[in-house]
């Protein structure tokens, strides 16, 4: 299998100013992200795509790494994943052999393992008449989605329905959420999609320890503080 790996590191980020270059655990977000991608066995391309030189210049250490540099018109808040995936793909499949898996790894979940990378890769080589294979994590009891409220004015009442007296993590079925780590999908149909997921994409089961992922000044102290205890 011919497998592109793209780490997308966009020099923009309005909650966390700087996040995929700026100083975490004694290295970057970016360089985590890259480690992780250079320790996976599937992985036989690994692309850094970003607008940003900062985050460029970390790639360029990594003779491993095709650095891409993403055209400013796919690189806002408003920018999609579908986009600048097929903007790598346009750049790197010049060689007679297309990939047949692209795999996006983002630099806001450092604590990603190069097994977690792997293990959905092979979740989805393993099923060839699915889509997509995404990294995933099982839902707290306190943000189950039966527990979620409006208010109407201090009056609570149910978002989506009534609780109905299931308040025990025994009561309630057991919901997931794609934590970001990892999005591995089959290259045959990409420019006819209008997202990297597909209609039928499976789960690639991740511990609530290593499914942080970054999106605002709490998450990236509290990633870490988690990277520097379990001493990644």
């Amino acid at each position: 299998m011919n497998i592109l790996g793209i780490i997308p590191a966009r020099e923009g980020s309005k909650r966390v100013p700087q996040k995929n270059f700026r100083p975490f655990a004694g290295t970057t977000l970016t360089e985590l992200a890259i480690r992780q991608a250079l320790g996976s066995k599937l992985l036989t391309t690994i692309v850094l795509s970003s607008d940003s030189e900062q985050v460029l210049a970390i790639g360029r250490k990594y003779p491993q790494i095709t650095c891409l540099q993403r055209p400013a018109e796919i690189s806002g808040n408003d920018a999609t994943a579908i986009e600048y995936v097929q903007h790598a793909l346009s750049e790197m499949e010049t060689s007679p052999e297309p990939f047949d898996m692209v795999v996006i790894l983002q630099p806001s979940s450092p604590l990603r393992t190069s097994e977690d990378i792997d293990g959905t890769i092979q979740l989805l080589l393993h099923n060839p008449d699915a889509d997509s294979a995404v990294s995933v994590v099982k839902l707290d009891h306190m943000v189950h989605p039966l527990k979620l409220k409006t208010l109407e004015g201090n009056e609570l009442k149910a978002f989506l329905e009534d609780e109905a007296g299931r308040f025990a993590v025994k009561d309630l079925p057991e919901v997931y959420v794609r934590n970001g780590a990892v999005y591995a999908t089959w290259r045959r149909d990409l420019e006819r999609r209008p997202d990297v997921i597909g209609q039928k994409s499976l789960a690639y089961l991740m511990p609530r320890e290593r499914s942080v992922d970054i999106n605002d000044w709490v998450d990236f102290e509290f990633g870490e503080y988690l990277f520097k205890k379990q001493k990644f």
